[in-house]
């Protein structure tokens, strides 16, 4: 960098490290010491010279770019451009949390050449896209332009019955009139949180969490508290205590291979947790998107099966049609009435046609063969995962899952999985930091890989490089072990 620049790292400051860097160049840049076309050096030879790990330097220049500061032009570098783009300073997040912070991530994971292992749903690959093809083609052909119009806020009715007749295999009873047909999982969720919980209100969920959940609450200035949780799911000890505390107008929880973890709540838990919440008159949304992608035996009963008090949210968008956003919410009574005021109010209705064209695929028998299949594969996927991760990532601690499309690792001592993910990156492999999962931050040392993501050489070939960044970081993070230089 320009002989004008002088940066020193106080290890021992509370301030952050990357705030520590990105206020040194800012106040540079303000006092005019950094013209307006000045290239800042590349990050990791930055964080070289400052013997610091290279996504604090990463950080710092997000947040300058954030203030409109800099600007930063791919295969060309990051350039000063003098200009504030309104943001308060300091506003930016870093790396690890928030949904912005997310979106940041993603883009960097979607660079070319990078094998992104942190989404959340399965490769196409598993699209079984002859038979949605035909599915479609035969509504358009049978119902021409009205497969195209509007259809009723609760949804299609056939596929409405189609959904009550696919929940009955897993042991729910329901009406037709209790489903509500949504744009994905994520609608579900966000219909029922908007129906029943007002802005400062609190939900209980457990930490980690769904990251859609923790976006959900953030729009909705809504207060989310998680609960500890282990490898039977929720940890229910505590639970009234907290209940009492905080007085929740909703339990949030997915039971059955939870995101990220991939736990199974043990069927005592569920009768537990099922009986507080009915003491305390609390209803429990219960989301079961991953519930029949099991891979050894079949998991204990969704909680709906056990009570009619909890809001059931599921869809098809992991183990059939991602792009259509075909969800749907099992509710009766009152709540089924508000939930519909809700919906139609967010969007009217969903796509006519997806509706139809699924109803088709349904009616047509074909997803339990699918169903079948796709386990299959998807455990193959797994268990490769899993011994590419002992081989590679030696030290790192996960319990093998037993469904669901995640593996949850802890990273053994060394950088966290923050400082981790630019070197990734760097490396060609991406995948999803443990604090965003967090209700309160933590989870700075766990990650989460979608073995689902990608074909099962990429698979392979992706876990290998996050090993050699891993290893790579770690001598780089032994050989900085000194005071920092000043430049």
């Amino acid at each position: 960098m320009s002989r004008n620049i002088r940066i020193r790292i106080e290890r021992d400051s509370p301030v952050p490290i990357y705030r520590q860097i990105a206020e040194s160049i800012r106040q540079r840049i303000e006092a005019g010491l950094l013209p307006s076309g000045y290239k800042l050096p590349p990050s990791r030879r930055l964080a070289e010279r400052l013997g610091v790990a290279r996504i604090s330097v990463v950080n710092a220049y997000a947040e300058l770019q954030s203030e409109g500061l800099v600007r930063a032009y791919p295969a060309r570098g990051t350039f000063v451009t003098g200009k504030r783009a309104g943001s308060r300073k300091g506003a930016a997040p870093d790396l690890i949390g928030g949904s912005t912070t997310w979106r940041a991530l993603h883009r960097l994971a979607h660079r070319q050449g990078v094998i992104d292992l942190s989404g959340g749903a399965p490769s196409p690959e598993f699209l079984p896209v002859n038979a949605i093809r035909h599915a479609v083609n035969a509504v358009l052909e049978r119902d021409g332009a009205i497969a195209l119009d509007y259809e009723p806020t609760e949804g299609y009715f056939p596929l409405r019955r189609a959904v009550r007749d696919h929940v009955a295999s897993l042991g729910i009873e329901c009406r037709p009139d209790d489903v509500l047909i949504t744009g994905g999982c994520q609608q579900a969720l966000d219909l029922a949180v908007q129906a029943l919980v007002g802005e400062g209100e609190t939900i209980l969920t457990t930490n980690p969490t769904y990251l859609g959940l923790l976006d959900i609450a953030r729009a909705r200035r809504i207060r989310l508290i998680g609960l500890p949780c282990d490898d039977e799911g929720l940890v229910v000890e505590g639970l009234e205590d907290a209940i009492e505390e905080w007085e929740p107008r909703l339990i949030a929880i997915t039971p059955t291979f939870h995101n990220p973890t991939g736990t199974v709540m043990s069927l005592p838990r569920r009768r537990f947790l099922l009986e507080v919440a009915a003491t305390y008159g609390v209803p429990i949304l219960e989301d079961g998107v991953y519930h029949e992608l099991h891979y050894e035996r079949v998991p204990p009963p969704p909680l709906r099966t056990l009570s009619d008090k909890v809001l059931y949210a599921s869809g098809f968008s992991k183990i059939l049609l991602p792009g259509t956003r075909i969800g749907y919410l099992i509710a009766g009574g009152e709540w089924h009435d508000r939930l519909v005021q809700v919906k139609r109010a967010a969007d009217i209705c969903s796509p006519g046609l997806n509706q139809r064209g699924l109803h088709f695929y349904l009616a047509d028998g074909a997803l339990p063969g699918h169903l079948s299949r796709l386990r299959e594969a998807l455990r193959a996927r797994r268990d490769l995962a899993v011994g590419e991760l002992r081989e590679h990532l030696p030290g790192a601690r996960f319990t093998v899952p037993q469904g669901g499309i995640y593996i949850w690792a802890e990273l053994p001592p060394g950088p966290t999985a923050a400082e981790l993910y630019a070197t990734a990156v760097e490396h060609g492999v991406a995948f999803a930091i443990g604090t965003l999962f967090h209700t309160d931050g933590s989870g700075e040392r766990y990650m989460r890989l979608n073995f689902a993501a990608v074909p099962e050489r990429e698979l392979a070939v992706g876990i290998r490089r996050l090993g050699q960044a891993w290893r790579e970081l770690g001598e780089d993070m032994d050989k900085s072990r000194h005071p920092a230089p000043i430049l």
